[in-house]
């Protein structure tokens, strides 16, 4: 407890001055990314019963976004403070859904569709992991290539 952030939380102090504008970005970044992903099930509608397309794609989609975004500000840009909040946290934590994807999956298996719940729930992790690996992966050889 030697760090004064520690001594802080331990006296009942929780939130100090610079932790409010990572809050605030975080939230707008949420909103933003929230109404991407309803604008996506507003345009490519799931019907009832139906395999949740959207749902996968958007966070296959937020996946890759996310490794493409990291392996940019890791390997050669600094950035701001609040892009990473804002932006990783906030607009992707929003637009990709695991709230959605467990609904998603209890609808199936409700509808009787226990193998596709099951199909749909491996299927995402598998596409997940995929996009960021593969993401991350093409954004630093495309990185690699344009370096002098």
């Amino acid at each position: 407890m030697s760090v004064p952030a520690q001594r802080a939380e331990r006296s009942g102090r929780r939130w100090s001055g610079t932790q409010w504008p990572v809050v605030a970005v975080v939230a707008l970044g949420g909103v933003l990314g929230a109404c991407g992903r309803y604008g996506a099930s507003l345009i490519w509608t799931t019907p009832p019963g139906g395999f949740p397309w959207t749902t996968l794609l958007v966070n296959v989609i937020g996946c890759a976004v996310i490794g493409v975004f990291m392996a940019v500000i890791s390997d050669i840009r600094s950035v701001h403070r609040l892009v990473r909040p804002f932006f990783g946290t906030g607009v992707l934590g929003g637009f990709t859904t695991f709230s959605t994807y467990a609904v998603d999956m209890e609808r199936l298996v409700d509808a009787g569709r226990a193998s596709t719940g099951i199909a749909y729930l491996g299927l995402t992790l598998l596409a997940a992991l995929a996009a960021v690996w593969t993401a991350v992966w093409l954004t630093r050889r495309v990185l690699a290539w344009r370096q002098p």
